[in-house]
């Protein structure tokens, strides 16, 4: 990443960035189940689980990040560890492709979409449903290793290279901005298609239409990982990732649009059925 966090272009990287990071797997399988258990309690902001989740979740790594630069002025991390942390997301995601792939296979079983990162959260938050514990739950995502790491790389760039502290919560709050956006567009899909959706079967196939997904971000963007490691030449510049980051916004955009014809629909047929009753 460039070291100039605070110019157009570095924000315009760290804006993608969020929007990247809202796409996260683990990101997903949690707004689904948080989407759904508040769907079942009636709440008023189910439809905004995901920007809940974005807010508590990008506040802290923006706290990180602005920390760290600030620390930084005194620690100068050895490169080998760079190195290795590098590969650590690449391998989390192969987790969570695997995890779902095994569960979408099973013949018979109800699926939902899982990530390791849910697992760390205590159960009884788990269940909670408020929008507070919401926003305690993204926060809690950000200090699992891999967010806090990469957090607190933005936050040692910025303290070398772009003017400390200011440069950081810049570039944090930019993230933020560009995660909530794909998180807030998942949260309302799934809101969406689980209020237009009565019948338990169409539920199932939604969900797993969404588990299907996840394998595929999963594994997609490890084998970009892998593959711009050890092929440089296929590693996206600035503006071509930036269009990515466009492209999958009109991707949840596109899916929205699908959620809700899919409810509209489900919405007329239960009506056509009461009054065929009549």
């Amino acid at each position: 990443m460039s070291g100039d966090l605070v110019s157009v272009s570095g924000l315009m990287l760290m804006f993608v960035l969020g929007l990247r990071h809202g796409l996260d797997p683990d990101h997903i399988a949690c707004i689904d189940g948080l989407t759904w258990r508040a769907l079942n309690h009636s709440h008023s902001h189910a439809g905004w689980i995901g920007t809940l989740f974005a807010l508590g979740h990008g506040l802290l790594v923006t706290l990180i990040a602005v920390v760290v630069s600030k620390l930084a002025l005194h620690f100068d991390p050895p490169g080998f560890v760079a190195a290795i942390l590098e590969w650590i997301p690449t391998a989390l995601l192969v987790v969570v492709g695997c995890l779902n792939l095994r569960l979408l296979l099973r013949k018979g079983d109800a699926y939902a979409p899982t990530g390791w990162k849910m697992s760390l959260i205590p159960a009884r938050l788990r269940q909670q449903t408020s929008a507070w514990s919401v926003v305690v739950i993204g926060v809690l995502f950000a200090t699992v290793f891999d967010t806090a790491t990469q957090a607190a790389a933005w936050g040692y760039v910025a303290s070398n290279k772009s003017g400390g502290a200011w440069a950081a919560l810049l570039a944090g709050l930019t993230f933020t901005a560009g995660m909530m956006v794909t998180d807030t567009l998942d949260g309302r899909i799934i809101c969406r298609i689980g209020r237009g959706i009565d019948n338990p079967e169409a539920g199932r196939r939604v969900r797993r239409t969404l588990g299907w997904l996840i394998v595929a971000i999963s594994f997609g963007v490890a084998l970009y990982n892998v593959a711009k490691v050890l092929f440089p030449a296929v590693e996206l510049d600035d503006m071509a990732f930036s269009l990515t980051g466009a492209a999958l916004v009109l991707v949840m955009l596109g899916i929205w649009a699908w959620g809700a014809r899919r409810a509209r629909a489900s919405l007329l047929m239960q009506l056509r059925d009461a009054h065929q009753k009549q």
